[in-house]
């Protein structure tokens, strides 16, 4: 039996991406290497996803995802299909867990002209996750603010943007054609995932912030605005909701640091519906910040880890909900793991039973709390 509100973001929820299984990461090394088509390849994601959105409905999920599956990273597969946006070289990034350092240099992206919707991107991904499940089908996109938050002004093109306003009207018109081809097909629930705000909570990471000549204290009200304007022209009976990442890749992170230094603006100047936020461990800081939330918004406690296969003792979690409910009452608090399963093709270091087990604790839980 699903857990389920009135809409999403639902009680028992996820962040949206799951563990690629073995028989799609070989068909994917396969097309690499030119031994498989195209439309052979989407065969096999074709399968790999139904076999997903049944793993989600058998543990009681209302709000179902196609993991991600055709994707290698969260970002880039979207963001590069924006006429005008260039895939570069890596930018080398330390990961980290508690037991390793990682180093991984994901696609570096500039904007080299124009930025324009030039087509449908999710439009057939959605089309195809509708007809697969009896559930609400989700879309998790990257936020607009992706494309600026690694690189900056440099990273813009000055010709094609002498001035960085036109930059973000683009962006928030690109990101507004792409949502209107989403509503038209059906689509009532999307999620822009945001690793930048939660990175400016990390000392480390706002200081590299004003290396590259930004100001990490004007930035959050910025990357507000973009995506309210992106997200402006979205019919009212979709929801959208951000979700909040300090990294996720292979089980490691990238940022520390609890959500003080962007909540007030987060939570009273970003019109979204609900926060999707990282509570795992302590690396998020306390539930303090959650002052800021206005009554009526929502807000998605991912308190179970998918980086780690240790299943939290149901306890433990209720008693997490109880502190969280001192600051947002308990009748606008939901929960969810903390990040998806597999930002990257690579997945973090847990098995597919792994993942049904913390996914069915999330949906065990909520039902246990709030019924």
């Amino acid at each position: 039996m699903a857990v389920t509100g009135t809409k999403p973001p639902f009680r028992a929820d996820h962040v949206g991406s799951l563990l690629r299984p073995k028989a799609l990461l070989a068909a994917r090394a396969q097309y690499q290497k030119g031994q498989i088509t195209a439309a052979q390849l989407r065969e096999a994601e074709d399968a790999a996803i139904k076999h997903a959105v049944a793993l989600q409905e058998q543990v009681g999920l209302e709000g179902v995802t196609d993991g991600e599956f055709r994707r290698t990273f969260f970002h880039v597969d979207f963001l590069e299909q924006l006429e005008g946006v260039s895939v570069k070289g890596g930018l080398p990034v330390k990961f980290h867990s508690r037991t390793e350092e990682i180093e991984f240099s994901p696609p570096r992206l500039e904007v080299s002209g124009k930025v324009r919707h030039t087509h449908s991107i999710q439009g057939a991904d959605f089309d195809f996750l509708t007809a697969t499940t009896h559930r609400t089908p989700k879309v998790s996109i990257p936020s607009p603010t992706m494309l600026h938050f690694r690189g900056g002004r440099k990273a813009v093109d000055a010709t094609a943007y002498p001035d960085m306003e036109d930059f973000f009207t683009d962006l928030a018109r690109a990101y507004q054609e792409e949502i209107k081809d989403l509503a038209a097909r059906g689509c009532t629930y999307l999620q822009l995932d945001d690793t930048n705000l939660a990175y400016l909570c990390d000392p480390t990471m706002r200081e590299r912030t004003r290396q590259i000549g930004e100001d990490p204290d004007a930035l959050p009200r910025l990357y507000a605005r973009i995506i309210n304007d992106a997200i402006s022209t979205r019919p009212s009976g979709m929801t959208v909701c951000v979700h909040l990442c300090r990294g996720n890749f292979q089980s490691a992170w990238v940022a520390e640091g609890g959500y003080e230094p962007v909540a007030e603006v987060l939570f009273n100047e970003m019109d979204v519906d609900g926060y999707f936020l990282e509570y795992d461990d302590e690396r998020s800081g306390d539930f303090q910040p959650l002052r800021f939330v206005p009554k009526g918004k929502r807000v998605v406690l991912g308190l179970v880890s998918s980086k780690t296969a240790t299943l939290e003792p149901k306890d433990a979690l209720k008693r997490r909900i109880e502190e969280a409910s001192r600051y947002v009452p308990m009748e606008y608090l939901a929960l969810s793991p903390q990040c998806g399963f597999s930002s990257t093709v690579e997945g973090n270091k847990v098995s597919e039973d792994d993942e049904i087990r913390k996914l069915g604790l999330v949906v065990e839980v909520a039902g246990e709390v709030w019924g």
